[in-house]
């Protein structure tokens, strides 16, 4: 398992947005620390501190380059008074690569071109690295995040690489309710640790996304443990999310951490 980062958290940038909510930049860790961000809604102060979302992020893509669908998202969910923090993922931006990374993408690029399964050790190998290298990290940043006077639980997770949610709702006692999007690939022991997963789920699947294996994100929602647990599939590609679908994961999290 990867060593966490310490929690000391530096804040290194500051604004205020035009709808009141505080975006802050800062680095989790030591030098030169792991970058994040951290959008706390007008009505969070020290005597009514708010709830805080943490927004996953697909694999690779970098904080930056995901940073209009980011503000967006946590501009929303400021407007039911949860604050939420994006952190940049291991091998993401300018993070270096994680080790054996790049051919297990390449691994990855030669099946799909060839037409061929994608098999459980490329899966594995494209995935497992990132999950165990991100949770411990998340972990880190919300002791650093709920020592703030502004920031309080309950917490949730939303969105990112599915079996990074996963294994955080199995480990992490503080987050109490999990919006996933179905969408990446997902490694056999994802499946098992489903299994003792047991806070509220809300699956968002996108039903003709061309990078999903629908019948392995149907598989994955089956096996949670949960009893409260929604799978809400809609028509379209993988950046075909209705704005709908968008609000009613909204409205979850405003259940569940309000």
């Amino acid at each position: 398992m990867h060593t966490a980062p310490s929690s000391t958290l530096t804040f290194t940038t500051e604004q205020q947005l035009d709808d009141g909510v505080l975006e802050r930049r800062f680095t989790l860790g030591d030098a030169p620390g792991i970058p994040g961000i951290l959008w706390t809604p007008p009505s969070a102060t020290p005597s009514e501190p708010a709830p805080l979302v943490l927004l996953g992020q697909p694999g690779g893509l970098g904080m930056d380059r995901m940073y209009p669908r980011l503000a967006d998202r946590a501009r929303h969910t400021a407007s039911a008074g949860i604050a939420t923090v994006a952190l940049e993922g291991p091998g993401s931006g300018e993070r270096p690569p994680l080790p054996g990374a790049d051919q297990a993408r390449a691994d990855l690029r030669r099946a799909l071109a060839a037409g061929e399964p994608v098999t459980d050790d490329v899966v594995d190998r494209l995935v497992l690295p990132l999950v165990d290298h991100a949770v411990p990290e998340w972990r880190s940043a919300l002791d650093a995040l709920l020592a703030l006077p502004e920031i309080d639980g309950p917490v949730g997770f939303s969105g990112g690489v599915i079996a990074v949610g996963v294994r955080l709702a199995v480990v992490e006692p503080r987050i109490v309710a999990a919006g996933l999007f179905a969408g990446s690939y997902v490694p056999r022991a994802t499946f098992e640790e489903a299994r003792r997963v047991t806070i509220p789920v809300h699956v968002l699947l996108q039903w003709d996304d061309e990078g999903n294996d629908r019948q392995a994100a149907l598989d994955l929602f089956d096996a949670f443990g949960s009893t409260e647990k929604t799978l809400q599939a809609n028509l379209g590609g993988h950046t075909g999310v209705p704005a709908f679908a968008g609000e009613d994961a909204g409205r979850f999290f405003e259940r569940h951490l309000r």
